[in-house]
Order: structure tokens, then C-alpha cells, then sequence
């Protein structure tokens, strides 16, 4: 195969992409989700999460409210005030989910690596 990058005229060729998981033809989780997840582990806070990924607590709750829909159980586990407050945790459902996102992340990362050195050649 001829390199493809020389027909450009400017920089070095790669190949991008993006991944995410899909149910019905709809995105439903990817990198925003799962960074949603790790900090709500983290904090132990929905309001928190959003605020240190610099989101609105009304978009953090839909995508927590998103998720725990279309998973057969909740992957954010919520409790309301008492002498702690409340809080929120994540599930071990969500736990195995980011852990099979992030091995796919790697494998998909592989993938363009392989297609950017076929590219070149």
C-alpha cells in the first residue's frame, strides 16, 4: 500500500477516533459517563463529581438518571440526608463497566496505533 501520507502537504498523519458504547443506536457511555462515575466514587457526591469535572448538577443527574435507566440495576446508588447527609456511591456493576471501558479504550487505542503505522508505510 502506497503512504498514504504523502499526500499531505502539511504535518504527520495519524489516525483518530473516538469510542463509545451504544444501545439502540444511541451513545450512552463513554469517557464523560465514566469520569462522572469515577469522581461520584471518589467524592462520594454527585453535587461534588460535577463540580470537579466543572458540570452543572442538573447535567450530572441526567446522566446519573440516564444511566440508571438503561442498566438493569442502578450503577449510582444515591441516599438522602440523615446525620451524614446522604450521599451517593457507585455500584459494582458501574466498577465492572468502567473497568471493561477502559480495557477497550486500550485495545481501541492499539487499533489506531496500527492503522496510523499502516498509514505511513
Amino acid at each position: 500500500m502506497k503512504d498514504i501520507s504523502s499526500i499531505l502537504n502539511t504535518g504527520e498523519l495519524s489516525v483518530g477516533g473516538k469510542l463509545w458504547l451504544e444501545s439502540g443506536g444511541k451513545r450512552w457511555f463513554g469517557p464523560g459517563p465514566v469520569e462522572l462515575l469515577e469522581y461520584i466514587e471518589l467524592t462520594g457526591s454527585i453535587n461534588q463529581a460535577a463540580k470537579k469535572m466543572e458540570m452543572s448538577y442538573k447535567k450530572a443527574w441526567e446522566i446519573v438518571n440516564h444511566l440508571n435507566t438503561i442498566t438493569h440495576r442502578p450503577l449510582v446508588i444515591t441516599a438522602t440526608g440523615g446525620e451524614k447527609g446522604g450521599g451517593s456511591t457507585i455500584s459494582d456493576e458501574a466498577r465492572e463497566l468502567i473497568g471493561y471501558y477502559r480495557q477497550l479504550r486500550l485495545r481501541f487505542k492499539k487499533f489506531l496505533d496500527e492503522e496510523t503505522e499502516r498509514a505511513r508505510k
